[in-house]
Protein backbone atom coordinates (compact mmCIF):
# COMPACT_ATOMS: atom_id res chain seq x y z
CA UNK A 1 0.00 0.00 0.00
CA UNK A 2 2.87 2.35 0.80
CA UNK A 3 4.42 1.61 -2.59
CA UNK A 4 1.05 2.10 -4.32
CA UNK A 5 0.59 5.42 -2.55
CA UNK A 6 4.05 6.51 -3.64
CA UNK A 7 3.31 5.71 -7.28
CA UNK A 8 -0.04 7.50 -7.06
CA UNK A 9 1.67 10.61 -5.73
CA UNK A 10 4.32 10.44 -8.45
CA UNK A 11 1.64 9.97 -11.12
CA UNK A 12 -0.37 12.88 -9.75
CA UNK A 13 2.75 15.09 -9.73
CA UNK A 14 3.62 14.17 -13.32
CA UNK A 15 0.06 14.83 -14.47
CA UNK A 16 0.03 18.19 -12.69
CA UNK A 17 3.40 19.13 -14.16
CA UNK A 18 2.27 18.10 -17.64
CA UNK A 19 -0.95 20.08 -17.27
CA UNK A 20 1.03 23.13 -16.15
CA UNK A 21 3.31 22.81 -19.16
CA UNK A 22 0.30 22.49 -21.45
CA UNK A 23 -1.33 25.57 -19.93
CA UNK A 24 1.90 27.56 -20.10
CA UNK A 25 2.39 26.50 -23.70
CA UNK A 26 -1.20 27.39 -24.50
CA UNK A 27 -0.76 30.82 -22.94
CA UNK A 28 2.38 31.35 -24.99
CA UNK A 29 0.56 30.36 -28.16
CA UNK A 30 -2.39 32.52 -27.21
CA UNK A 31 -0.30 35.66 -27.63
CA UNK A 32 0.95 34.45 -30.96
CA UNK A 33 -2.65 33.75 -31.93
CA UNK A 34 -4.13 36.98 -30.61
CA UNK A 35 -5.23 37.80 -34.15
CA UNK A 36 -2.82 40.72 -34.35
CA UNK A 37 0.18 41.42 -36.57
CA UNK A 38 -0.70 38.97 -39.32
CA UNK A 39 1.05 41.66 -41.34
CA UNK A 40 3.48 44.21 -39.87
CA UNK A 41 1.87 46.97 -37.84
CA UNK A 42 1.31 50.39 -39.41
CA UNK A 43 0.71 53.66 -37.63
CA UNK A 44 2.48 56.54 -35.88
CA UNK A 45 4.62 56.96 -32.78
CA UNK A 46 5.40 60.17 -30.93
CA UNK A 47 9.04 59.62 -29.96
CA UNK A 48 11.16 60.32 -33.06
CA UNK A 49 9.82 63.84 -33.57
CA UNK A 50 8.40 64.93 -30.23
CA UNK A 51 10.18 62.83 -27.60
CA UNK A 52 8.77 64.05 -24.25
CA UNK A 53 7.03 67.11 -25.70
CA UNK A 54 3.62 65.46 -25.96
CA UNK A 55 0.10 66.17 -24.73
CA UNK A 56 -3.45 65.04 -25.39
CA UNK A 57 -4.09 67.83 -27.90
CA UNK A 58 -1.16 66.65 -30.03
CA UNK A 59 -2.41 63.07 -29.94
CA UNK A 60 -5.93 64.12 -30.96
CA UNK A 61 -4.63 66.33 -33.76
CA UNK A 62 -2.40 63.52 -35.00
CA UNK A 63 -5.38 61.16 -35.09
CA UNK A 64 -7.32 63.81 -37.00
CA UNK A 65 -4.45 64.23 -39.48
CA UNK A 66 -4.10 60.48 -39.94
CA UNK A 67 -7.70 60.36 -41.09
CA UNK A 68 -7.92 63.62 -43.05
CA UNK A 69 -4.70 62.89 -44.97
CA UNK A 70 -6.04 59.53 -46.12
CA UNK A 71 -3.20 57.60 -44.47
CA UNK A 72 -5.57 55.69 -42.21
CA UNK A 73 -7.50 54.46 -45.24
CA UNK A 74 -4.38 52.77 -46.62
CA UNK A 75 -3.49 50.94 -43.42
CA UNK A 76 -1.96 53.28 -40.84
CA UNK A 77 -4.11 52.51 -37.79
CA UNK A 78 -2.08 52.82 -34.59
CA UNK A 79 -1.61 56.14 -32.79
CA UNK A 80 1.11 55.30 -30.27
CA UNK A 81 2.01 57.44 -27.28
CA UNK A 82 5.64 56.92 -26.28
CA UNK A 83 7.42 57.83 -23.03
CA UNK A 84 6.51 60.71 -20.66
CA UNK A 85 2.71 60.39 -20.56
CA UNK A 86 2.47 59.57 -16.82
CA UNK A 87 3.12 61.08 -13.43
CA UNK A 88 6.32 60.16 -11.61
CA UNK A 89 4.41 58.37 -8.85
CA UNK A 90 1.57 55.86 -8.87
CA UNK A 91 -1.66 56.51 -6.98
CA UNK A 92 -2.44 55.13 -3.52
CA UNK A 93 -3.60 51.84 -5.06
CA UNK A 94 -0.42 51.51 -7.10
CA UNK A 95 -1.99 52.42 -10.44
CA UNK A 96 -0.47 54.47 -13.24
CA UNK A 97 -1.66 58.10 -13.31
CA UNK A 98 -1.78 60.14 -16.51
CA UNK A 99 0.22 63.35 -16.24
CA UNK A 100 -2.24 66.04 -15.16
CA UNK A 101 -0.47 68.91 -16.90
CA UNK A 102 -0.39 67.26 -20.33
CA UNK A 103 -3.12 64.60 -20.30
CA UNK A 104 -5.73 66.20 -18.01
CA UNK A 105 -8.64 64.24 -19.50
CA UNK A 106 -6.91 60.92 -18.82
CA UNK A 107 -5.95 58.12 -21.17
CA UNK A 108 -9.40 56.50 -21.29
CA UNK A 109 -10.96 59.66 -22.75
CA UNK A 110 -8.13 59.89 -25.27
CA UNK A 111 -8.62 56.25 -26.19
CA UNK A 112 -12.31 56.87 -26.79
CA UNK A 113 -11.47 59.80 -29.06
CA UNK A 114 -8.93 57.83 -31.10
CA UNK A 115 -11.33 54.90 -31.42
CA UNK A 116 -14.07 57.26 -32.63
CA UNK A 117 -11.80 58.02 -35.59
CA UNK A 118 -11.55 54.35 -36.50
CA UNK A 119 -8.00 54.17 -35.17
CA UNK A 120 -6.24 52.28 -32.35
CA UNK A 121 -4.37 53.75 -29.38
CA UNK A 122 -0.98 52.53 -28.22
CA UNK A 123 0.88 53.33 -25.04
CA UNK A 124 4.35 52.90 -23.58
CA UNK A 125 5.85 51.33 -20.50
CA UNK A 126 9.12 49.74 -19.48
CA UNK A 127 10.31 46.37 -18.18
CA UNK A 128 12.17 48.14 -15.41
CA UNK A 129 11.64 50.32 -12.36
CA UNK A 130 11.49 53.54 -14.41
CA UNK A 131 10.97 54.39 -18.06
CA UNK A 132 13.89 55.62 -20.15
CA UNK A 133 13.02 59.28 -19.52
CA UNK A 134 13.02 58.59 -15.76
CA UNK A 135 9.91 60.78 -15.53
CA UNK A 136 7.50 57.95 -14.78
CA UNK A 137 7.57 54.48 -13.21
CA UNK A 138 8.16 51.30 -15.15
CA UNK A 139 6.03 48.17 -14.94
CA UNK A 140 8.55 45.76 -13.43
CA UNK A 141 6.74 44.08 -10.54
CA UNK A 142 3.41 45.64 -11.59
CA UNK A 143 2.80 43.67 -14.78
CA UNK A 144 -0.65 42.26 -13.98
CA UNK A 145 -1.91 45.51 -12.49
CA UNK A 146 -0.66 47.64 -15.37
CA UNK A 147 -1.96 45.27 -18.04
CA UNK A 148 -5.41 45.43 -16.46
CA UNK A 149 -5.16 49.23 -16.35
CA UNK A 150 -4.25 49.36 -20.03
CA UNK A 151 -7.14 47.06 -20.88
CA UNK A 152 -9.57 49.18 -18.86
CA UNK A 153 -8.44 52.25 -20.79
CA UNK A 154 -9.04 50.53 -24.12
CA UNK A 155 -5.38 50.37 -25.08
CA UNK A 156 -4.62 48.40 -28.26
CA UNK A 157 -0.81 48.38 -28.32
CA UNK A 158 2.00 48.33 -25.77
CA UNK A 159 5.58 49.35 -26.54
CA UNK A 160 7.65 47.88 -23.72
CA UNK A 161 11.12 49.38 -23.22
CA UNK A 162 14.23 48.09 -21.43
CA UNK A 163 15.59 50.84 -19.15
CA UNK A 164 16.24 50.62 -15.38
CA UNK A 165 16.00 46.85 -15.70
CA UNK A 166 17.89 45.93 -12.49
CA UNK A 167 20.28 43.77 -14.50
CA UNK A 168 17.71 41.00 -14.84
CA UNK A 169 17.60 39.12 -18.13
CA UNK A 170 14.91 40.28 -20.57
CA UNK A 171 14.05 36.60 -20.99
CA UNK A 172 12.70 36.77 -17.43
CA UNK A 173 11.10 40.23 -17.52
CA UNK A 174 9.29 40.32 -20.87
CA UNK A 175 7.32 37.05 -20.52
CA UNK A 176 5.74 38.42 -17.34
CA UNK A 177 4.12 41.28 -19.23
CA UNK A 178 3.23 38.92 -22.07
CA UNK A 179 1.24 36.72 -19.70
CA UNK A 180 -0.28 39.77 -18.02
CA UNK A 181 -1.56 41.03 -21.36
CA UNK A 182 -3.04 37.62 -22.12
CA UNK A 183 -4.82 37.73 -18.77
CA UNK A 184 -6.03 41.31 -19.20
CA UNK A 185 -9.13 40.38 -21.16
CA UNK A 186 -8.19 42.53 -24.14
CA UNK A 187 -6.16 41.80 -27.28
CA UNK A 188 -3.19 44.13 -26.98
CA UNK A 189 -0.35 44.21 -29.48
CA UNK A 190 2.91 43.52 -27.62
CA UNK A 191 5.96 45.36 -28.98
CA UNK A 192 9.18 44.38 -27.22
CA UNK A 193 11.76 47.17 -27.19
CA UNK A 194 14.74 45.23 -25.86
CA UNK A 195 17.18 46.88 -28.36
CA UNK A 196 18.38 43.51 -29.68
CA UNK A 197 20.75 43.03 -26.76
CA UNK A 198 20.05 39.34 -26.16
CA UNK A 199 19.05 38.38 -29.70
CA UNK A 200 15.27 38.60 -29.14
CA UNK A 201 14.56 37.23 -32.60
CA UNK A 202 15.55 33.83 -31.22
CA UNK A 203 13.06 33.87 -28.31
CA UNK A 204 10.58 36.75 -28.50
CA UNK A 205 8.42 35.14 -31.17
CA UNK A 206 6.81 33.05 -28.43
CA UNK A 207 5.74 36.05 -26.37
CA UNK A 208 5.41 39.14 -28.56
CA UNK A 209 4.13 40.47 -31.86
CA UNK A 210 7.34 42.36 -32.70
CA UNK A 211 10.75 42.91 -31.18
CA UNK A 212 13.39 45.53 -31.68
CA UNK A 213 16.54 44.11 -33.24
CA UNK A 214 18.66 47.26 -32.82
CA UNK A 215 19.28 50.37 -30.78
CA UNK A 216 17.40 53.59 -31.52
CA UNK A 217 17.42 54.92 -35.06
CA UNK A 218 18.67 58.46 -35.72
CA UNK A 219 17.52 60.73 -38.53
CA UNK A 220 20.60 60.34 -40.72
CA UNK A 221 21.93 58.12 -43.49
CA UNK A 222 24.64 56.42 -41.42
CA UNK A 223 22.23 55.35 -38.69
CA UNK A 224 19.53 54.18 -41.08
CA UNK A 225 21.86 52.04 -43.21
CA UNK A 226 23.59 50.53 -40.18
CA UNK A 227 20.25 49.54 -38.66
CA UNK A 228 19.06 48.06 -41.96
CA UNK A 229 22.13 45.80 -41.95
CA UNK A 230 21.74 44.81 -38.30
CA UNK A 231 18.09 43.91 -38.78
CA UNK A 232 18.81 41.89 -41.92
CA UNK A 233 20.71 39.32 -39.87
CA UNK A 234 17.46 38.09 -38.31
CA UNK A 235 15.32 37.84 -41.45
CA UNK A 236 14.56 34.13 -41.09
CA UNK A 237 12.78 34.66 -37.75
CA UNK A 238 10.03 36.95 -39.04
CA UNK A 239 6.62 35.49 -39.76
CA UNK A 240 2.93 36.43 -39.59
CA UNK A 241 2.14 37.36 -36.01
CA UNK A 242 5.72 38.21 -35.02
CA UNK A 243 8.12 40.59 -36.76
CA UNK A 244 11.63 41.99 -36.56
CA UNK A 245 11.54 45.69 -35.68
CA UNK A 246 14.44 47.92 -36.85
CA UNK A 247 12.76 50.91 -35.15
CA UNK A 248 10.39 53.59 -36.35
CA UNK A 249 10.47 55.57 -39.57
CA UNK A 250 12.34 58.87 -39.80
CA UNK A 251 10.74 59.88 -43.11
CA UNK A 252 9.78 63.55 -42.98
CA UNK A 253 11.94 64.61 -40.03
CA UNK A 254 14.45 66.49 -42.18
CA UNK A 255 17.75 64.74 -41.58
CA UNK A 256 17.94 62.89 -44.91
CA UNK A 257 17.32 63.69 -48.56
CA UNK A 258 14.25 62.61 -50.50
CA UNK A 259 16.16 59.74 -52.11
CA UNK A 260 17.58 58.62 -48.78
CA UNK A 261 14.10 58.62 -47.26
CA UNK A 262 12.83 56.68 -50.28
CA UNK A 263 15.53 54.07 -49.65
CA UNK A 264 14.63 54.02 -45.95
CA UNK A 265 10.95 53.42 -46.64
CA UNK A 266 11.63 50.85 -49.37
CA UNK A 267 14.02 48.74 -47.31
CA UNK A 268 11.70 48.82 -44.27
CA UNK A 269 8.82 47.72 -46.49
CA UNK A 270 10.76 44.83 -48.04
CA UNK A 271 12.08 43.76 -44.63
CA UNK A 272 8.52 43.43 -43.31
CA UNK A 273 9.37 46.03 -40.68
CA UNK A 274 6.66 47.88 -38.77
CA UNK A 275 5.73 51.02 -40.69
CA UNK A 276 5.39 53.44 -37.79
CA UNK A 277 5.57 57.05 -38.95
CA UNK A 278 7.79 59.24 -36.79
CA UNK A 279 7.22 62.75 -38.15
CA UNK A 280 4.65 65.48 -37.42
CA UNK A 281 1.62 64.44 -39.45
CA UNK A 282 0.01 67.82 -38.93
CA UNK A 283 2.62 69.60 -41.04
CA UNK A 284 4.10 66.96 -43.37
CA UNK A 285 4.96 68.24 -46.84
CA UNK A 286 3.91 66.80 -50.18
CA UNK A 287 7.10 64.77 -50.62
CA UNK A 288 6.73 63.14 -47.21
CA UNK A 289 3.12 62.24 -47.91
CA UNK A 290 3.98 60.78 -51.32
CA UNK A 291 6.67 58.57 -49.78
CA UNK A 292 4.51 57.36 -46.90
CA UNK A 293 1.42 56.77 -49.03
CA UNK A 294 2.88 54.67 -51.85
CA UNK A 295 0.32 51.87 -51.93
CA UNK A 296 2.45 49.62 -54.13
CA UNK A 297 5.39 49.73 -51.74
CA UNK A 298 3.08 49.26 -48.75
CA UNK A 299 1.57 46.22 -50.48
CA UNK A 300 5.00 44.54 -50.40
CA UNK A 301 5.21 45.16 -46.66
CA UNK A 302 1.68 43.89 -46.08
CA UNK A 303 1.89 40.87 -48.40
CA UNK A 304 0.12 37.91 -46.81
CA UNK A 305 2.98 35.49 -47.43
CA UNK A 306 4.86 37.29 -44.67
CA UNK A 307 8.44 36.40 -45.60
CA UNK A 308 11.02 39.06 -44.82
CA UNK A 309 13.11 40.17 -47.78
CA UNK A 310 16.86 40.40 -47.27
CA UNK A 311 20.16 41.46 -48.78
CA UNK A 312 21.16 38.84 -51.32
CA UNK A 313 24.13 40.50 -53.06
CA UNK A 314 26.69 43.17 -52.26
CA UNK A 315 29.32 44.58 -54.61
CA UNK A 316 31.01 47.41 -52.76
CA UNK A 317 28.31 50.02 -52.21
CA UNK A 318 25.92 48.40 -54.71
CA UNK A 319 23.37 46.01 -53.25
CA UNK A 320 20.47 43.81 -54.28
CA UNK A 321 17.75 43.07 -51.72
CA UNK A 322 14.93 40.67 -52.54
CA UNK A 323 12.22 38.47 -51.11
CA UNK A 324 9.32 36.25 -52.19
CA UNK A 325 5.73 37.47 -52.32
CA UNK A 326 2.41 35.70 -52.65
CA UNK A 327 1.31 34.41 -56.06
CA UNK A 328 4.92 33.39 -56.79
CA UNK A 329 6.01 36.99 -57.24
CA UNK A 330 9.33 38.47 -56.13
CA UNK A 331 10.11 41.92 -54.70
CA UNK A 332 13.50 43.41 -55.59
CA UNK A 333 15.38 46.53 -54.52
CA UNK A 334 18.46 47.78 -56.35
CA UNK A 335 20.16 50.00 -53.76
CA UNK A 336 23.10 52.32 -54.37
CA UNK A 337 24.74 53.20 -51.06
CA UNK A 338 27.67 54.89 -52.80
CA UNK A 339 28.37 58.46 -53.89
CA UNK A 340 28.27 57.92 -57.66
CA UNK A 341 25.47 56.78 -59.97
CA UNK A 342 25.89 53.15 -61.02
CA UNK A 343 24.21 50.29 -62.82
CA UNK A 344 22.97 47.51 -60.55
CA UNK A 345 21.87 44.08 -61.77
CA UNK A 346 19.80 41.36 -60.14
CA UNK A 347 20.05 38.01 -61.90
CA UNK A 348 17.14 35.58 -61.71
CA UNK A 349 19.23 32.81 -60.14
CA UNK A 350 20.20 35.21 -57.34
CA UNK A 351 16.66 36.19 -56.39
CA UNK A 352 14.82 32.88 -56.51
CA UNK A 353 13.56 32.82 -60.09
CA UNK A 354 14.27 30.06 -62.55
CA UNK A 355 16.72 31.21 -65.23
CA UNK A 356 14.13 30.70 -67.97
CA UNK A 357 11.49 32.89 -66.31
CA UNK A 358 9.95 35.76 -68.23
CA UNK A 359 8.50 38.46 -66.00
CA UNK A 360 6.73 41.76 -65.97
CA UNK A 361 8.76 44.12 -63.79
CA UNK A 362 6.65 46.71 -62.02
CA UNK A 363 8.59 49.81 -60.92
CA UNK A 364 6.88 50.69 -57.64
CA UNK A 365 8.11 54.29 -57.48
CA UNK A 366 7.77 55.19 -61.17
CA UNK A 367 4.45 53.30 -61.33
CA UNK A 368 5.39 51.83 -64.70
CA UNK A 369 5.79 48.28 -66.01
CA UNK A 370 8.59 46.73 -68.05
CA UNK A 371 7.14 43.78 -69.99
CA UNK A 372 8.74 40.47 -70.85
CA UNK A 373 11.99 40.90 -68.92
CA UNK A 374 14.34 37.92 -69.20
CA UNK A 375 17.32 36.57 -67.24
CA UNK A 376 18.08 39.67 -65.16
CA UNK A 377 16.92 43.12 -64.11
CA UNK A 378 19.26 46.11 -64.42
CA UNK A 379 18.88 49.81 -63.73
CA UNK A 380 20.96 52.95 -63.35
CA UNK A 381 20.60 54.04 -59.73
CA UNK A 382 21.56 57.47 -58.40
CA UNK A 383 23.68 57.90 -55.24
CA UNK A 384 21.91 56.94 -51.99
CA UNK A 385 18.85 56.04 -54.05
CA UNK A 386 17.07 52.81 -54.90
CA UNK A 387 14.81 51.24 -57.48
CA UNK A 388 12.08 48.91 -56.23
CA UNK A 389 10.22 46.34 -58.33
CA UNK A 390 7.82 43.47 -58.11
CA UNK A 391 8.41 40.70 -60.64
CA UNK A 392 5.44 38.70 -61.89
CA UNK A 393 5.94 35.58 -63.96
CA UNK A 394 4.20 35.42 -67.31
CA UNK A 395 3.85 32.76 -69.94
CA UNK A 396 6.46 32.67 -72.69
Amino acid sequence: MVLLGFFLRITTFILALTLTQIVDGFQSRMLMNNGLALTPQMGWNSWNHFQCNINETLIKQTADAMVSSGLSAIGYKYINIDDCWGELKRDSQGNFVAKASTFPSGIKALSDYVHSKGLKLGIYSDAGTFTCSQTMPGSLGHEEQDAKTFASWGIDYLKYDNCANTGTSPKERYPKMSKALINSGRSIFFSLCEWGQEDPATWAGDIGNSWRTTGDIQDNWKSMTMIADQNDRWASYAKPGSWNDPDMLEVGNGGMTKEEYRSHFSIWALAKAPLLIGCDLRSMDKVTFELLSNKEVIAVNQDKLGIQGKKIKKDGDLEVWAGPLSKKRVAVILWNRGSLAANITARWVEIGLESSAIVNARDLWAHSTHSRVKTQLSALVEPHACKMFTLTRRKA
